[in-house]
């Protein structure tokens, strides 16, 4: 049994040390937000934060979040109210939507890092999230209307 904390709330996994944090929060704990993209870390839809990190769930082991606090796309807001999350609709980003959780989660800690970045700051931040869909101007502006919001 490994306990974290996901989305504020204790919780305990009975799975082999090795599984793939994506794989624990999905089929584990039924929180479906989290997407699986390619399994080698490198596309970003799987993001989630741990301890306020934007980390790659595919590539994070169980054992690496003993004790952590683990927060999924689902924390940001039960409702769709998160300034990121209304950011995406206003600037109209998803086209297909699968990688939207893990741009808007590294997106999150961005803005939790640097309130007020710069466009070259957002695109440095966010390289590495893969949108199929080539909405990455979109998304630039999505994350400059959320850094304007309080």
């Amino acid at each position: 049994m490994v306990a974290f904390m996901v989305n504020g709330k204790s919780t305990n996994v009975d799975a082999p040390n090795d599984t793939p944090l994506l794989w624990v929060i999905r089929e584990h704990l039924k929180l479906t937000g989290t997407k699986f993209g390619c399994g080698a870390g490198l596309c970003g839809a799987c993001t989630v934060h741990v301890e306020g990190v934007a980390v790659r769930s595919c590539q994070t082991e169980l054992s690496q979040v003993a004790g952590k606090a683990v927060n999924t796309i689902e924390s940001l807001s039960a409702n769709g109210e998160h300034k990121l999350q209304k950011a995406w609709v206003a600037e109209q980003v998803p086209q297909c939507g699968y990688c939207q959780s893990g741009q808007i989660m590294q997106a999150a800690t961005l803005l939790a890092s640097n309130p007020k970045p710069s466009r070259a700051q957002i695109v440095e931040h966010m390289n590495g999230n893969i949108c199929r869909c080539g909405t990455y101007g979109r998304i630039v502006k999505a994350i400059q209307r959320a850094s304007k919001e309080a």
